[in-house]
């Protein structure tokens, strides 16, 4: 049993009749190897096999690695080849449509900014592209018979009353009550369907000041629950109400495009709303007028998620913040933006602020 443990493990693997065969004779070996060279010498195809293994070509001599030095000849060559020429650079501006050399398409592995991708295709995004966008089109069609004259459009800027040489050419004044014009609605086409651009999720721990980890488990679970790494925000102003000063790190946001956008609205529609107990739905007077909505999350309904909910114990307690969450979309009025986010699943409640 000693001797056996003195024998190397992969020689104990080995099967007994592996391990007990006698090797073969060097007779042996010299036919096997003349009828190797038999056969290649009389198959064409062989005869381009190399006979001698590469395991045993001899390594360099130090004289020969000396004398190999790319780079000094690169360097000592007189006549080098243009670079312009025979590699292609894709240029650092645009500088418009008619100039001869244009960047190649943000798709080409060449260019200046491109990212590779897209790897997965989220779920809501590939349903909104093969059934929300046209469904959107039928329910905002609006018939127009063809030869119609266009409406003028509604005088939107005041004129200047009264009887002074300067009202003459000065600027037309903003509507009253508002220090610049809204957006104004467009009709939905297949040119402008609306979509999802951005979400930003942000939160406010004013209680930071008092314990600083705060802020970092803030930060924490916005990570884990859009995959973006955010930035931690400073107060603006003094907050008396909450002792906050001017310049102190108090928030922590992030702003998610593409995918991840789709993916974070995909959970917040299928597992977070869904089990939030009681929920009505996101109020239906919310909005800017401009096709972007927002919601807010309590800090039990920002556990929820599966991100921080499977791994709920690397959390302190009560130290999970609440979030606002701002989404944005390429409509041009808050009913747009409303009928995209009811066709993609989201509830509301209340009356609706157009």
């Amino acid at each position: 049993m000693a001797s056996l443990r003195g024998v190397s493990r992969t020689a104990r693997a080995l099967p007994l009749s592996q391990s007990t065969r006698p090797a073969a004779p060097a007779c042996v070996q010299q036919r096997r190897s003349n009828a190797s060279a038999a056969a290649a010498a009389a198959s064409p195809e062989l005869q381009e096999l190399e006979v001698n293994s590469t395991l045993a070509t001899p390594d360099l001599s130090p004289e020969e690695k000396a004398q190999f030095r790319p780079w000094k000849r690169a360097k000592d060559r007189q006549l080098n080849l243009p670079g312009s020429r025979y590699q292609y650079h894709p240029p650092k501006f645009t500088r418009g449509p008619l100039h001869p050399i244009q960047a190649p398409p943000a798709s080409d592995p060449i260019a200046r900014d491109f990212v590779p991708g897209p790897f997965n295709n989220p779920r809501l995004k590939q349903t909104y592209r093969s059934t929300i966008s046209s469904d959107l089109m039928t329910l905002t069609y609006n018939h127009v018979i063809p030869g119609t004259p266009d409406r003028e459009p509604a005088e939107r800027l005041r004129t200047w009353e009264g009887d002074s040489p300067y009202f003459k050419n000065r600027p037309k004044r903003a509507p009253r009550g508002a220090p610049q014009l809204m957006v104004k609605e467009k009709d939905i086409t297949f040119r402008n369907i609306p979509e999802l651009a951005e979400i930003s999720v942000a939160t406010y721990v004013p209680d930071c000041k008092d314990n600083p980890d705060m802020l970092l488990v803030a930060r924490m679970a916005l990570l884990a629950i859009t995959g973006a790494i955010p930035e931690v925000t400073k107060n603006k102003t003094d907050v008396q109400g909450f002792g906050m000063r001017k310049g102190v790190r108090s928030g922590v946001k992030v702003t998610i495009y593409g995918h991840q956008a789709y993916e974070f609205l995909d959970r917040c529609l299928n597992i977070v709303f869904p089990r939030i107990k009681e929920w009505p739905g996101i109020k239906g007077s919310t909005g800017d007028s401009a096709g972007n909505l927002a919601f807010g999350l309590r800090p039990e309904d920002l556990a929820l998620f599966p991100e921080i909910q499977g791994n709920y114990d690397m959390y302190p307690a009560k130290m999970i913040p609440g979030a606002r969450v701002f989404i944005k979309t390429t409509a041009t009025s808050d009913r747009q933006a409303r009928l995209l986010m009811q066709a993609m699943g989201m509830p509301f409640y209340g009356s609706l602020k157009d």
